[in-house]
């Protein structure tokens, strides 16, 4: 069984199953990904992640604001946070971290969110899904300073093999995308080499990033397959095993016993 551990499934494409999300999560579900983990990434879209939670048994989120996200000049509210962590589908905080590529103007604000995410994650114990881009010096250094008990995943890592051996050494989990497919991503297939079989996760980041053959259409949780199977063969492992192995990765990490519920 695989897991698509990164995926926004209440803004995908349907086209290609009708406008049906039903539709689309059976063809992932045929083709061997038994559990989503579907992504919040602002107070707005906290209702629909936990209402796709409740309404499939296969199908767990996390809530936070990503950066690109944030209200100009606003931080989110910690107490709002932590409210919207006590809900028993959401396993996760997140996404949230840096990304001074689209809006280095914003460093300043981002840098208070990411801290105040970090916050919840020390008061409730959930690991944390961090989103970094051009911003690896800073990224390190709160994840430091956190000393998080449940540390989380770098999610779509793009970076060197520096910055993944910093968040392992922290205690993170690395999780590969569509990306490491990209016939311009031998530095990442480098780093996707290098990462302890433990500490390796799966996703799609559906809708977007979709992987070879399909890069530049929309993505969807069904390739996640595609993702496994080039790394499991880059890594020269058989894919049943690459894919028990990032499942039981994904059930450690979010503290999940079993990945289905009645």
């Amino acid at each position: 069984m695989l897991v698509d551990s990164h995926c926004h499934l209440d803004r995908l494409d349907l086209a290609a199953h009708g406008g049906s999300l039903d539709a689309a999560l059976n063809a992932a579900r045929e083709r061997g990904v038994g559990h989503f983990l579907c992504i919040g990434v602002s107070a707005e879209n906290a209702p629909a992640v936990k209402a796709l939670a409740e309404r499939y048994a296969d199908v767990h989120c996390s809530v936070g604001v990503h950066p690109l996200d944030l209200e100009p000049g606003v931080a989110p509210a910690l107490d709002w946070l932590l409210t919207e962590l006590n809900h028993p589908q959401v396993v996760a905080i997140g996404e949230t971290g840096l990304d001074y590529h689209y809006q280095p103007e914003a460093a300043p604000l981002q840098r208070e969110a990411f801290r105040l995410h970090l916050e919840a994650a020390q008061i409730t114990g959930k690991p944390v899904i961090v989103h970094t881009r051009e911003a690896r010096s800073d990224t390190l250094q709160l994840l430091r300073e956190a000393a998080l008990p449940q540390a989380g995943v770098l999610h779509c890592f793009t970076e060197d093999w520096p910055m993944a051996k910093a968040a392992l050494d922290l205690g993170f989990y690395i999780s590969l995308s569509g990306i490491v497919t990209f016939r311009n991503a031998q530095a990442l297939r480098e780093v996707a080499l290098q990462v302890p079989a433990d500490r390796l996760l799966v996703e799609t980041d559906a809708p977007y990033l979709a992987p070879i053959p399909y890069r530049g259409k929309p993505n969807l949780p069904q390739y996640v397959r595609e993702v496994a199977e080039f790394l499991a063969d880059l890594r020269g492992v058989s894919f049943d095993s690459f894919a028990e192995q990032t499942t039981a990765n994904f059930q450690r990490l979010f503290s999940l016993a079993h990945l289905s519920r009645s």
